[in-house]
């Protein structure tokens, strides 16, 4: 049998803060009580997870608060997630080359960076990415969820592509279900 698939912990730390900016502290946590992810309270993780524990998260808030309000929350998360990886986790002289190359070729090179640990956010799931003149970032999520997830990873790319690449990037996403897995492709105007 084969281990679990692993992703990295702010999926989850970064939906709970966006949840108790989006509801205040007390609501999140009736939220998190109500929907039997109240062990998240006082007890984030801090190192990688299991994907299908962030799944489990996401499945319950949807059900719990609708698809708007927890896409919103995962577009919340991702953006959260960016800037954490922006703090602590990409070296700032790559940050610094990033910005000072034109557009297509920091897209470029980003995304070839992002691909070498896609694994920490893809987990069982798959990454890959276009360039040229309309590039595309595609995620596709094979543990079983549900579409809304892909608002999380919108949210990461927007965030960090306006970053590193070209403060007016726009992303226009495209997610659906596909042959039993989550299809989320994102076309990104940079």
């Amino acid at each position: 049998m084969n281990a679990p698939s692993k992703i990295g912990p702010n999926s989850i730390i970064q939906t709970v803060a966006a949840l108790e900016e989006h509801f205040g502290k007390t609501e999140a946590e009736a939220i998190l009580k109500r929907t039997g992810q109240g062990h998240w309270i006082g007890n984030l993780p801090t190192e990688m997870t299991e994907e299908s524990k962030f799944h489990s998260l996401v499945t319950a808030l949807e059900k719990e608060i609708g698809d708007n309000k927890t896409a919103s929350i995962l577009e919340e998360s991702g953006r959260r997630t960016a800037a954490y990886l922006l703090r602590v986790r990409i070296p700032g002289f790559f940050q610094k080359i990033l910005r000072l190359l034109p557009a297509g070729p920091a897209f470029s090179l980003f995304l070839f960076a992002i691909s070498k640990n896609a694994w920490t956010f893809a987990g069982s799931g798959e990454f890959s990415y276009t360039t040229g003149k309309n590039p595309e970032i595609t995620v596709r999520v094979t543990h079983p969820g549900t579409p809304v997830v892909g608002n999380f990873y919108l949210g990461t790319f927007e965030a960090l592509l306006e970053e590193l690449v070209n403060p007016n990037t726009a992303i226009t996403p495209t997610i659906k279900q596909q042959n039993g897995s989550i299809l989320c492709t994102y076309r990104c105007r940079i």
